[in-house]
C-alpha cells in the first residue's frame, strides 16, 4: 500500500471512530432512610407482633418478620455489619439515620454507635436525617449545641455523605424549623449561617441542607431557596396523582399504582418549578396498620415487581434531568416496618427488593 492510500485508510477510520455514539456510563447515588428504632428492647417490636399492651394487640404481621428476626439488637454491630453488607452488595450507597435531638443530646442513637464501631463501614457512607418533628430547638443555644454535636461526632468521619466537600444534613421539617426559630426571634437562614460558620472554623467548607418538600410554591419557589436550604427532597409522599400544584387536599393513594402516580406528579411538577437540585424520593408503600393506622391508604403495598416500577420511573426522570437530580436518589426506607416502607430483607420476600435496586440502577 502506498503512503498516500495508508494515510488514506487511517483518516478513514478515525472519522469512523469519531462519528460512533458516545456512551457514557451513568452513576447513580442511591440512599435509604433508616429508621433505628429496632433496640432489642423496643416497644415497636411488640407491635409487629400483635403482642398485649401493643398497639395492633392480637393481630400480628409475620409478613413483617425481617430475615433476622423479630426482636434482633439493632444495637448489635454484628446486626449492624450485616445490615451494611446487605445494603452495599445490592446497591445502596448510604444509609440516612433518622436522627433526633432532645435539646441536649441525641435519642435512638444506638443505630449509628453500632455503625461506628464496625469494621465494613466503608463499603457504606452515612448521613443524618434530622428528624425534628418536635419543638426542638427551642432556643438557639439548643440548635447551636446540636451542630457542635455533629461536628464532634460525624462530619469529619471520611464515611459521611458529603456533596462538594460539605456534609449533608437532611431536614425532616423545614415547617417545623420555620416555626421554632420564629419562637424564640430567629429564622431558618440565620441558624444555617451559624452552622456553616461552626463548620467552617471546624476546617469544613461547609453544610449541605436538604429540605422535605412537597410540590408546593411557597417551600420550593419561595422558603427553602430563600432561607439557604441547598437542595429537596421528600421522607414520603402521600396523595394519589394530581395535576399541577400540591395544595395538601389532594386524595390520599389507595393503592400502591396510586402511590407510584402521586409521586410522580411531585417529581414533575418540583423539578419544572424548583431553582434547587433535587433528590429524587422513591417508596417501597405504605402501611401504617401496625402502629394503630387503620385507613384505605394503609392498602399502598407493594410488591417487588411494582416496587421495580417505581424505581424504574425514578430512574427516568433522574436521566431526564440528570443536572437537577445528579441522579441522586433516596429510598423509604431500609426498615420502616411500621409504616409499611422497607427494602430489609424479610423472610417473606427474602431479597427481592434489594435484588430490584441492584438491576435497576445496575450496581
Amino acid at each position: 500500500m502506498s503512503t498516500t492510500k495508508y494515510i488514506l485508510a487511517i483518516l478513514l477510520m478515525l472519522f469512523a471512530v469519531a462519528s460512533l455514539p458516545k456512551v457514557q456510563a451513568a452513576d447513580y447515588t442511591i440512599g435509604a432512610y433508616y429508621f433505628p428504632g429496632w433496640h432489642s428492647q423496643s416497644e415497636y417490636w411488640r407491635d409487629l407482633q400483635g403482642l398485649p399492651g401493643s398497639r395492633s394487640p392480637g393481630r400480628p404481621w409475620p409478613e413483617l418478620e425481617p430475615l433476622q428476626g423479630f426482636g434482633y439488637p439493632e444495637e448489635s454491630p454484628k446486626v449492624m455489619e450485616k445490615q451494611v453488607d446487605w445494603a452495599s452488595s445490592y446497591g445502596i450507597d448510604y444509609f440516612a439515620f433518622d436522627w433526633y435531638w432532645e435539646g441536649s443530646k441525641p435519642s435512638l442513637n444506638h443505630a449509628i454507635e453500632a455503625y461506628q464501631k464496625i469494621p465494613n463501614k466503608t463499603k457504606l457512607n452515612y448521613c443524618l436525617l434530622w428528624a425534628n418533628a418536635y419543638a426542638v430547638p427551642a432556643s438557639q443555644e439548643q440548635f447551636t449545641a446540636m451542630v457542635d454535636y455533629w461536628l464532634d461526632n460525624y462530619f469529619k468521619d471520611p464515611n459521611y455523605l458529603k456533596i462538594g466537600g460539605k456534609p449533608v444534613v437532611i431536614v425532616f421539617s423545614p415547617h417545623r424549623l420555620r416555626d421554632n426559630a420564629r419562637g424564640f426571634g430567629s429564622e431558618t437562614g440565620e441558624l444555617f449561617k451559624l452552622a456553616r460558620q461552626k463548620a467552617v472554623k471546624a476546617g469544613l467548607p461547609g453544610i449541605h441542607f436538604i429540605g422535605h418538600t412537597p410540590a408546593n410554591s411557597y417551600w420550593v419557589k419561595g422558603y427553602l431557596p430563600d432561607q439557604g436550604y441547598d437542595a429537596l427532597t421528600a421522607y414520603n409522599y402521600h396523595a394519589a396523582g394530581f395535576p399541577g400544584e400540591f395544595k395538601g387536599d389532594e386524595r390520599p393513594a389507595v393503592n400502591y399504582q396510586e402511590l407510584l402516580e402521586g409521586y410522580q406528579s411531585q417529581w414533575n411538577w418540583i423539578l419544572q418549578n424548583s431553582k434547587l437540585p433535587y433528590v429524587v424520593p422513591m417508596s417501597s408503600g405504605w402501611d401504617k396498620r401496625p402502629w394503630g393506622s387503620n385507613t384505605p391508604h394503609d392498602n399502598c403495598h407493594s410488591t417487588p415487581e411494582s416496587f421495580r416500577r417505581m424505581l424504574e420511573a425514578g430512574k427516568a426522570v433522574m436521566d431526564k434531568n440528570p443536572e437537577q437530580t445528579g441522579r441522586m436518589g433516596i429510598l423509604f426506607a431500609w426498615n420502616e416496618f411500621g409504616e409499611g416502607g422497607y427494602i430489609e430483607p424479610t423472610k417473606k420476600w427474602g431479597f427481592q427488593y434489594l435484588q430490584a435496586v441492584k438491576e435497576v440502577f445496575g450496581k
